[in-house]
Formats: C-alpha cells, sequence, structure tokens
C-alpha cells in the first residue's frame, strides 16, 4: 500500500533540496517506491574526521535527510512534521565510496511517525538510525 500522500517527482525533491544541508553534503534522493524511500551521499574529504573515516554526523544528517523527508510526504496538506528524536548505531567504519540509505516506516500515527533508517557501504551495513517525528497543525 502506498503511504505518500504528496508529490514523489525525484527531480521535483532534488530540486527542492538545492541550497539545503542535504545538498553541500552532496545527498541526493535516488529511488521512492510504495513505502520506501532511498538516498545516497559520496564519502568525500570533509566529510570525514581527521582518523579518515566518515563522520558519525554525516551519516546521522544522511539519516535525518532521509526520515523526514518520508515523512513530510506522507502527510495531509494543513499539517507539517518536525523532529522530536534520533539516534544512531554506527556499525561499521567507512573510509570512501558511496553511502547509502533506506528509510522505511514503523508507525505512522495522527500525532507522531517513527522511521528506521539503515545505512551501506559496498552493501556493508554501516549505520542504524530511528527517527521520531512530530506531526503538527498549521
Amino acid at each position: 500500500m502506498k503511504i505518500w500522500k504528496r508529490d514523489i517527482d525525484l527531480i521535483n525533491i532534488n530540486k527542492k533540496m538545492d541550497n539545503t544541508l542535504a545538498s553541500h553534503l552532496g545527498i541526493k534522493i535516488t529511488n521512492i517506491d510504495d513505502n520506501s524511500l532511498e538516498g545516497e551521499m559520496i564519502v568525500r574529504d570533509y566529510l570525514k574526521q581527521p582518523y579518515g573515516i566518515l563522520h558519525g554526523g554525516a551519516s546521522v544528517a544522511l539519516a535525518e535527510t532521509l526520515g523526514s523527508l518520508a515523512s513530510n510526504l506522507c502527510i495531509e496538506e494543513g499539517v507539517s512534521t518536525v523532529g522530536l528524536d534520533i539516534n544512531a548505531n554506527h556499525i561499521r567504519a567507512v573510509r570512501e565510496g558511496l553511502l547509502k540509505g533506506s528509510s522505511i516506516p514503523i508507525h505512522i500515527g495522527k500525532s507522531t511517525h517513527v522511521w528506521e533508517i539503515k545505512m551501506y557501504n559496498n552493501e556493508k551495513i554501516t549505520c542504524i538510525s530511528r527517527l521520531t517525528m512530530a506531526i503538527l497543525k498549521r
């Protein structure tokens, strides 16, 4: 069952991210199916810690981008979503390549949404995040 209630055109979605944190980090939305949203980010030197691995905050920024965008795409007009809580378990260090993420709903309620975001590098899981969003009337 499709969960989306807003325009899910990838070109428009990526265009709307121009001049945001997501665009400065190089985050791109790559796929939207019936109940998940996927994106990616190239691991560049400016996203790394001094130790040569991807900064955990960069992974969390990708997670929050994917989860909050997904949340905003499945709400009715007249309401908005804002982040309440995000956590991340960093499982494997990432040094180079492409970080891919997928956001799926755990709960889509009237007052909150909960999203699970899994990130991969070279087909290996690197980070699992959970994002809770509040649904507010405008």
